[in-house]
């Protein structure tokens, strides 16, 4: 018999911590594993070679690290305008957008301290007194006896502290910091965005007063044209018709001028919003977008680079890893709890001196082990829940991860695009100015008719419009490179600190 008692004890013990394990794997959140993408080794329309690893097998690679919060970089700069680099500096202090995001930084954060917190001991004090008057029937005696009122002071100090057995605390802890992380991940993110809607704005504010001056010329063209043939047709030298035709072409002219200061007062009124001003009390000088005005070019990088630069991209990663820990804190509400509670204090019906004293000493130790037993589901379910989070979030991550791809590759195939255009339309500017010169000789030398002019002139204004729209767009398109890319590649700097006031 003893011996048989002997070999239980020696299983018991061999088991036991084999149990134990199971128990800790069991409830633990699951190892998080990257999801694995198909990320190219460049980019299709970058026309710079990529320099990457070669591995053993011959295939080249880079491997993606988690650093979103590597800085942005000032990469305005490099369009050397100054005016775009105090619009946004500006629009970095007080876009509304951007403080909103900001305030969301500073709550997560709080929220992580406060998962943080139940990692340490919770210790607080107690002080009371009263004053009461039993009744004689609650005290015991004959009905009638007078009882007096009697006074009764305390204090006290608690403790109380939860045992991570399942890992309920470090799970809760690590998905509240995923949160924040994915939180400030996504601050970068609105700040990139404000910052890059600035620089588009500005350019197409620019590129509108550009296209304006086309128009002006284009305008004073026509009045000219106006004043001619009025003296033309007073003398008699024309007929009504090249008056009117005149007459009708200048008036559109101007009502094209009319049309697009509309659209650059809308322009400046967007602009406005995002240096946090009313539209009211904003205006934005004059400054088109000259032909010698020169753009950065803008080095794509890496494919895998856009996993490390992209906040978008950081903060469904984060998203990821919070969910996976919540796993963890689902499963451990299936297994025991175990709470330590102490209490230690004095009482006293005296006076308060004497709460301190050794005889008026009370305390109290003791320990809670609690676990569910028929809950109707309800762990299991919320088990279920939380892996199908973590099922959303990988499946948002990827989709992340192809429209940023997505858009470095549009982005780069428009400015190819439109350099090759603005090649083209350079040629056209000096083609159709020469043919204007041209037919305003013959015209004034009776030697062809107002309508060969009035073609000629036509087909200029459209191509010098043209090519301040494609001067415009080269420069939205370059800004939405940048912010394709994840902001600067220059990788100096420090993140900025959006606790702070």
């Amino acid at each position: 018999m003893v011996n048989s008692m002997n070999k239980l004890q020696m299983i018991a013990k061999g088991v036991a911590p084999i149990l134990a394990a199971l128990l800790m794997t069991a409830c633990a959140a699951p190892e998080f594993k990257q999801p694995a993408m198909d990320v190219p080794t460049a980019f299709k329309e970058s026309q710079q070679p990529a320099a990457t690893k070669t591995a053993a097998d011959g295939s080249t690679w880079k491997t993606a690290q988690a650093a979103e919060a590597q800085p942005r970089g000032e990469w305005w700069l490099a369009f050397n305008d100054t005016a775009l680099n105090e619009l946004i500096n500006e629009a970095t202090r007080a876009n509304a957008n951007l403080a909103v995001a900001a305030a969301r930084v500073k709550q997560a954060r709080a929220i992580a301290g406060i998962a943080e917190a139940d990692r340490i001991p919770q210790v607080g004090v107690g002080v009371g007194a009263q004053r009461l008057r039993q009744s004689d029937v609650e005290l015991g005696l004959p009905a009638g006896t007078p009882v007096a009122p009697a006074k009764v002071f305390s204090a006290n100090l608690t403790a109380s502290y939860e045992v991570d057995l399942f890992g309920r605390v470090s799970s809760n802890v690590a998905a509240a910091r995923g949160d924040a992380a994915q939180v400030e991940a996504t601050y970068r993110s609105v700040l990139l965005s404000v910052q890059a809607d600035v620089a588009q704005t500005y350019f197409r504010l620019r590129a509108t007063d550009a296209e304006l001056d086309t128009l002006n010329r284009t305008v004073q063209t026509r009045e000219e044209n106006v004043k001619v043939n009025q003296r033309r047709f007073d003398l008699g030298d024309i007929g009504e018709f090249d008056l009117s035709r005149a007459k009708t072409e200048l008036a559109t002219s101007r009502a094209e001028a009319i049309g697009l200061q509309r659209q650059r007062v809308t322009t400046e009124h967007a602009l406005a919003v995002l240096l946090g001003k009313p539209a009211a009390s904003y205006t934005a000088g004059n400054s088109p977008l000259l032909d010698g005005a020169l753009l950065p070019l803008i080095p794509a990088g890496l494919p895998s680079t856009l996993l490390e630069r992209r906040p978008d991209i950081a903060a469904a990663q984060r998203a990821m890893e919070a969910a996976n820990a919540r796993i963890g804190v689902a499963r451990s509400a299936m297994f025991p709890s175990l709470m330590l509670n102490a209490n230690a204090g004095g009482t006293s019906g005296n006076t308060v001196a004497d709460i301190f004293k050794w005889s008026s000493r009370s305390w109290l130790l003791g320990a809670a082990l609690s676990m569910p037993l028929i809950d109707g589901g309800r762990n299991k379910a919320n088990i279920t829940r939380s892996e199908a989070v973590l099922e959303e979030s990988v499946g948002t991550y990827r989709q992340s991860v192809l429209t940023a791809f997505a858009e470095v590759e549009d982005n780069l195939a428009g400015l190819r695009i439109l350099a090759g255009q603005t090649v083209q339309i350079e040629d056209a500017v000096v083609s159709a100015r020469r043919s204007a010169d041209l037919a305003q000789k013959l015209y004034s030398a009776g030697r062809s008719s107002y309508l060969d002019l009035l073609d000629a002139q036509r087909n200029l204004a459209t191509v010098e419009r043209t090519a301040v729209q494609l001067r415009g767009n080269r420069a939205v398109t370059t800004v939405a490179l940048i912010r394709a890319l994840g902001g600067g590649w220059d990788g100096a700097g420090a993140a900025p600190n959006v606790a702070q006031n």
